[in-house]
């Protein structure tokens, strides 16, 4: 009984603390920019968590139960995929509320403008419009994310799937390395498998904790102005582009992912 309190313990803390890992709060930072309820940011870490802790059971479960070995450029492809999906959510952030503000200062006629939220589901973004004769000159269909938003915002499967997706490709960096990290600590395979799970529970708990966090500025200086939060916004795609740009630099040529002789560590 000993041992399994330790294994739990262990595994649930461990796990509270691996949400923290800069990539992990980078990547949910730009999904939950646009939250304004901390509900949905906590449904957004759960499923960002649960999404992590599938790759961890399949990948590692496979390492302890099968003996798998990763070759090193398959390791090194599965952390460069976290790097590309950190590029991805910072060029759609970064994007989209270009548009708004690029469409902001081209209103038609010259016209004073201002903004306000719109909401697709429970995403929002900012619409400016345009005071007199001059419209409505921000098209949402223009911008990437507001495209998908506004067709599929609704649709239950969609606004979950993304941090889900998300979830999984960061579980693919991680999971070579807690796998052998278990497998050289517990010999027993049913209780390193067991292990992987209540880090996955961890992982999901501490997930939820940082979304919510997260998501009070964004909140706060959406209330507040308008541009406040596009500033908070901006700041978060800027920030995962720019990480995402440093592990593919790092991962792909100080590690040699594309050169003759890839090198690779489990962290």
């Amino acid at each position: 009984m000993n041992g399994l309190a330790t294994i739990v313990a262990l595994g649930f803390v461990l796990g509270m603390r691996h949400a923290t890992d800069p990539d992990h709060v980078i990547a949910v930072t730009t999904i939950v920019a646009r939250q304004r309820k901390a509900a949905s940011a906590a449904w957004i870490g759960a499923l960002w968590g649960l999404g992590h802790t599938l790759t961890i059971l399949a990948v590692g479960g496979g390492i302890i139960l099968f003996r798998w070995v990763i070759p090193p450029r398959i390791g090194l492809s599965m952390e460069f995929s976290v790097g590309l999906m950190l590029i991805l959510l910072g060029v759609m952030n970064l994007t989209g509320i270009w548009r708004v503000i690029a469409n902001r200062k081209t209103a038609a006629n010259g016209r004073p403008i201002h903004s306000h939220p719109h909401s697709h589901g429970d995403f929002v973004h900012d619409h400016p419009h345009g005071h007199g004769s001059g419209g409505h000159p921000h098209d949402p269909d223009r911008t990437p994310v507001g495209w998908l938003d506004r067709r599929l915002g609704g649709v239950g499967a969609y606004r979950w799937a993304r941090p889900l997706l998300i979830g999984i490709v960061h579980g693919l960096a991680g999971s070579a390395a807690v796998a052998l990290l278990v497998l050289a600590t517990i010999a027993d395979p049913t209780w390193a498998v067991f292990y992987l799970l209540i880090f996955g529970l961890g992982t999901i708990a501490g997930m939820i904790l940082i979304t919510v966090v997260i998501a009070v500025p964004f909140a706060w200086g959406s209330a507040r102005s308008v541009r406040v939060g596009e500033m908070l916004r901006i700041s978060s795609g800027v920030l995962s582009l720019a990480f995402g740009l440093f592990l593919a630099w790092q991962i792909g040529v100080v590690h040699g992912l594309f050169g003759g002789q890839p090198t690779w560590t489990p962290e």
